[in-house]
């Protein structure tokens, strides 16, 4: 069974295309496959609003700090060259710079597409060109009485004909800023939520660590990540929540990650969304849950 939606929303003519997407019998989310975004934020699909199974948001899109973070989408800050991002591209030696490098994903077609999930095909573009043709999977499923689960793997085979690599800002000279890869943008809350690992606590000791599991626990809800492949579980997570709260699977912490033609990079992370303040015993049972 199929759930097309085509719903307008301010500032965004013609209507985005989206997919929504339920557990249970619950509506828990929007996926947009065909937004109509500003070049400049690296137009890509994205998932939101996600909510908790009692209807609590646990995503942000487009927020005065960050424009570009748009709700949970795969972005990547430099794909050979490409900014699939979205905003100012850190330049070693200038900093951050107002570049027109800006790519874009579109999508391609559905594979399967069902009220739990669906496998989507994008292509990513960089200066008018293809690079990277991408499979997507998304699946929904319940992970007990107060939460679900958001299942997302991403394969990125290189199309472009030459070696390409990622990379992010911390490659690129800028301490810290290792993101790039599945990025989670959660919203604002009158005080910042509570971050932690199974073995750390804070941001700036999960900051750039592995991690089997990381939490991020605001008053009303919280949000367990793992990642669900051995590749996966080896990129460090690049975490926020003085500035803003965000979570993100870095691909490129501290180096490029090279690409050969026609090789492919697949990367899964399973996102456990709960009800509730959890604390460590309870986030480390339910990211065995949502995992297995």
């Amino acid at each position: 069974m199929t759930i097309p939606s085509r719903d307008r929303q301010p500032g965004r003519t013609p209507a985005d295309a989206a997919t929504l997407l339920c557990c249970g019998g619950r509506r828990v989310g929007r996926y947009v496959h065909r937004p109509h975004l500003d070049h400049r934020l690296a137009p890509r699909p994205y998932l939101h609003p996600l909510t908790t199974l009692a209807g609590l948001p646990v995503t942000e899109l487009m927020p005065a700090d960050h424009p570009h973070h748009l709700g949970v989408s795969i972005a990547v800050p430099d794909v050979a060259g490409g900014n699939f991002w979205g905003g100012r591209t850190f330049v070693r030696g200038q900093g951050p710079v107002e570049l027109d490098n800006h790519g874009e994903q579109r999508h391609a077609g559905w594979l399967l597409r069902d009220p739990d999930g669906f496998v989507e095909e994008l292509s990513w573009y960089a200066a008018g060109a293809e690079v990277l043709r991408e499979r997507r999977a998304v699946a929904v499923a319940p992970a007990g009485d107060a939460a679900w689960a958001l299942g997302v793997s991403f394969a990125l085979t290189n199309v472009s004909g030459a070696p390409l690599s990622f990379a992010s800002p911390a490659v690129n000279g800028r301490p810290g800023a290792g993101y790039g890869g599945y990025f989670w943008r959660a919203p604002r809350a009158d005080r910042p939520p509570r971050v932690f690992t199974a073995a750390a606590e804070g941001e700036a000791a999960v900051h750039g660590r592995t991690a089997g599991w990381l939490a991020l626990a605001a008053d009303d809800w919280t949000l367990v990540f793992a990642g669900a492949t051995d590749a996966t579980r080896r990129d460090p997570w690049f975490v926020r929540v003085r500035d803003y709260p965000g979570v993100g699977s870095a691909l490129a912490w501290s180096e490029r990650v090279p690409l050969a033609p026609g090789a492919t990079l697949t990367r899964r992370v399973v996102t456990a969304v709960a009800d509730g303040r959890l604390d460590r015993a309870a986030a480390a049972a339910l990211a065995r849950r949502a995992v297995a």
